[in-house]
């Protein structure tokens, strides 16, 4: 329960239409946007080349992407146990995903994966929650543009 009001704590900020925040941070943030409102968070260079992201603040539920000293990209974790009273909250927040969907991948020899996926879009700005309910974590990846596909594209 305090996992789930701290995740909703986290998201709850702005007006009902932005949906791409979280704690007054959105996409487009600097760094020093997310250190006031995140003090704890630990921010470096990423280990990897992308054209993605250069460097990231991490933070116990959520890590930040920032290129040129601008917020990219956004993840939150959080408990799956906590995943239908947390979707609940974002479609009370932001209204119905665009699409929404659980489906079962069959494996050989073991019980079915199953796997919830929701996405909300604003323009380029776009918010997946992705969680296999056999998984103690889901998260919620939150992103403007190729971001998803540009991070840990190999160069």
């Amino acid at each position: 329960m305090k996992k789930l009001l701290f995740t909703a704590a986290l998201l709850l900020a702005l007006p009902a239409y932005a949906v791409l925040d979280i704690k007054d941070v959105v996409l487009g943030s600097k760094e020093s946007d997310v250190k006031r409102q995140f003090p704890s968070a630990r921010c470096k260079a990423l280990e990897w080349e992308s054209k993605a992201a250069d460097r990231r603040c991490d933070e116990v539920q959520v890590t930040f992407y920032l290129k040129k000293d601008a917020v990219e990209a956004f993840d939150v974790r959080f408990d799956t146990r906590e995943l239908d009273r947390l979707v609940g909250f974002l479609k009370s927040r932001y209204g119905a995903p665009q699409s929404e969907q659980k489906d079962s991948y069959e494996r050989k020899g073991k019980n079915a994966r199953q796997v919830y996926k929701a996405l909300w879009e604003s323009g380029k700005d776009r918010a997946v929650l992705t969680a296999q309910l056999e998984k103690r974590r889901a998260s919620m990846l939150v992103s403007r543009g190729g971001f998803d596909e540009e991070i840990y594209r190999v160069r």
